[in-house]
């Protein structure tokens, strides 16, 4: 990863290019200087079945994010609000305490503007014993290359595909260039990864799924991406169709965005996964009952369950 060196350059990472001094401690458009911040480190249940199983995945949130989408699900950490500072050294040992828990894998939560020292941190750890698969958590809006330096250091891409609607990335997340930008970054993924490989227990041990939140209104978005990523990659990749929506107090009022002021309805949800069905997409994830709830988004903290 020499070419996104942070030492003294301006950042170029992400999409971004927000040009950021973040060695020297200005912070980027992530809301990030280049100190490692951390919000959580647990056991998680709550992933796809071959990524939590029954043990858990060793979840790592990260603070800040180079997205920022207005219905963000964690906002809190995503604007830097909580976290607490750790080395990368820190970071390596946090990978291996997860791993002594049993926990089913590393699952990195909005690691991509900690990519490099994620990377640092991932090979001192594997010098220590580290074993369990790499899980890339991300938002899928991160540059083509910044991808392919990941191989050798990721197993398993858990990428959001949240639109190929450009005029719905500018009002959600100020981000025009989503679509465009979110097919590079999977192709790159799916060259790393390859076939999907899972181990006798169903656990996924390499390969890439692609996350999509259903947002209220928003069927055709949903059907958009879903049959731009089976018709371009089939069964090379899971579909995970998520209806998790959940509308925040801070969103109410804000007449720009009163559409997303309500849940996702359970027409609209069978409605996409019926469209699926019929694009022929078999290998996907998709969620039963009311899952837009607030008790479904993990306590951030900076008391780490490790």
């Amino acid at each position: 990863m020499k070419q996104y060196d942070l030492s003294g350059s301006p950042c170029n990472l992400c999409p971004r290019e927000c040009m950021a001094e973040r060695e020297k401690g200005q912070k980027g458009y992530c809301l990030s200087d280049s100190r490692i911040f951390v919000a959580r480190a647990a056991l998680h249940m709550w992933e796809e079945p071959c990524i939590s199983g029954s043990q858990g995945s060793g979840t790592v949130f990260f603070s800040g994010c180079n997205l920022r989408c207005v219905y963000c699900q964690n906002y809190e950490i995503a604007r830097g609000r909580r976290g607490r500072q750790v080395s990368i050294e820190e970071l390596s040992e946090i990978f291996l305490t997860l791993q002594d828990r049993g926990a089913a894998n590393v699952n990195l939560v909005t690691p991509d503007h900690y990519a490099v020292q994620i990377a640092e941190a991932v090979y001192a750890a594997r010098k220590k014993g580290l074993s369990l698969a790499i899980v890339y958590n991300g938002s899928g809006y991160e540059k083509r290359d910044a991808i392919k330096s990941l191989s050798g250091i990721v197993d398993i891409f858990l990428t959001d595909f949240k639109y190929m609607d450009e005029g719905l990335a500018e009002k959600y997340s100020k981000a025009p260039d989503y679509p465009a930008v979110a097919k590079g970054a999977l192709e790159e993924m799916v060259k790393i990864t390859g076939e999907p490989v899972f181990d006798v227990n169903g656990m996924m041990k390499r390969g890439t799924i692609v996350r999509h939140l259903l947002l209220p209104g928003h069927k055709k978005n949903a059907k958009d991406v879903l049959r731009y990523v089976y018709e371009t990659y089939g069964d090379r990749i899971y579909v995970s169709l998520m209806n998790q929506y959940t509308p925040f107090e801070r969103l109410k009022g804000n007449s720009e965005y009163k559409e997303l002021c309500r849940k996702v309805t359970k027409r609209e949800y069978e409605s996409v996964v019926d469209f699926a069905i019929e694009l022929g997409i078999r290998n996907a994830f998709i969620q039963e009952g009311d899952t837009a709830k607030e008790s479904f988004i993990p306590e951030f903290d900076i008391n780490f369950n490790v």
